[in-house]
Parts: C-alpha cells; structure tokens; sequence
C-alpha cells in the first residue's frame, strides 16, 4: 500500500531536512535579503529530489563502497564553507552591507552556483539523503521504494517552502543593522562549524 511508504518517506525525511545546515541558512537568507529566494529554494528542491532518488535506486551502496568520494567531498566543502563563513562575517563587519537597500545585488547565475555549492560540496547532503534515506527506502519491498523517495521529496519541497515565505514575512523585522548583523553572524557562524566538522570527520 503505498500510503504507509509515503508517510514513512515524509517523516523521516522531514526529520533530516529540517536540521540546521548550510542550506537552510542560506534559503533563509536569500529569503530575508529579497535575493532569488524562490530560486534558491527550487534548487535545493530539485538537488535534495535527485539525491534521494538516486539513494533509493542504489547510488548509496556505490558511494559507501568508495569512501573516498565523501573524504574528498568533506575537503572541498569545507574550504568553500569557510570562503562563505567568511564573506558573512565581512558582511556583519561592514555598516554599508547591512541595511537592505545597500545589500550588494546577487545575479541568478549567482544564486544558483552558490546554492549548488552549498549542497553538493557538503558531505552529510549524501549521507542524509543517498545512503541514509537510501539504505531505508531500498529495502522496503516491491514498488514501496518509490512512494518512500516521493514522500521525502515532498517533504523537502515544503520546508524549503517554509523558509522562503517565512523569511519574506520575518522581512519586516530586520528593518534595523543590529538585526541584520546577528543573521551574517549566525550564518558565518554556522558555515564555519559545519566546516570544521567536516575535517575532523576525516580523522
């Protein structure tokens, strides 16, 4: 019956996604900055519904028999997660990069490269949505990995739904620097300890 997969697929799929990570950061963000943020969102919709697909049609099995693929993800998401941190802070530094009027415009090309690299650079995307929602969903029989990726997918498309409106409505509350501030703050901050995790995770 393919209600009881779906349901499956959207819990627990829900429960990885809704963490605190790269990508949730920098939807809302976007969102709040008025930059593309349902373009940045579609992305990482798109990106999350291609990866746990893949886990569930057998890419999980692939990347644990290679680890080497995530020892390599971890270096070259960590580098661009700290550039990132980086340029978050500069931004909480700067008076003239606080106030959304003076926000520096982000093209669309820009949006969408970032994103992506937000997503595929770091690690713990493939080990949430390949292997883990992956070796789940494999397993389950008949048709029932199907509705189990389709209930995850849906759940990721309504968080990132979530973020986007969200940050819109929080827009009006970020009308002072000190708000703005403690956000590049956040952020930067969370770039930089997702970034130092993942070095120590190839120890």
């Amino acid at each position: 019956m393919w209600f009881f997969p779906f349901l499956k697929g959207m819990g627990i799929g829900a429960s990885l996604i809704m963490a605190i990570g790269t990508q949730n950061a920098f939807v809302l963000s976007s969102a709040l900055r008025k930059q593309h943020a349902f373009v940045v969102g579609s992305v990482c919709v798109v990106i999350d519904v291609i990866l746990i697909f893949s886990g569930v049609l057998g890419l999980g099995a692939l990347i644990t028999a290679v680890p080497v693929l995530i020892v390599l993800a971890s270096y070259f998401g960590a580098a661009f997660l700290f550039v990132y941190g980086a340029i978050a802070f500069r931004r909480a530094l700067s008076p003239k990069g606080l106030a959304t009027n003076s926000v520096k415009a982000m093209t669309v090309a820009a949006a969408i490269a970032t994103t992506t690299g937000l997503s595929l650079l770091n690690p713990h995307v493939y080990l949430d949505t390949v292997i883990l929602l992956g070796s789940i969903g494999g397993q389950l029989p008949d048709n029932q990995p199907i509705w189990f990726a389709l209930g995850a997918s849906v759940s990721s498309a309504l968080w990132f739904l979530i973020l986007v409106v969200g940050g819109k409505a929080l827009a009006p509350w970020f009308n002072s620097e000190k708000s703005w501030q403690k956000l590049d703050i956040l952020v930067g901050s969370t770039m930089w300890v997702i970034a130092m995790l993942l070095i120590l995770s190839t120890f």
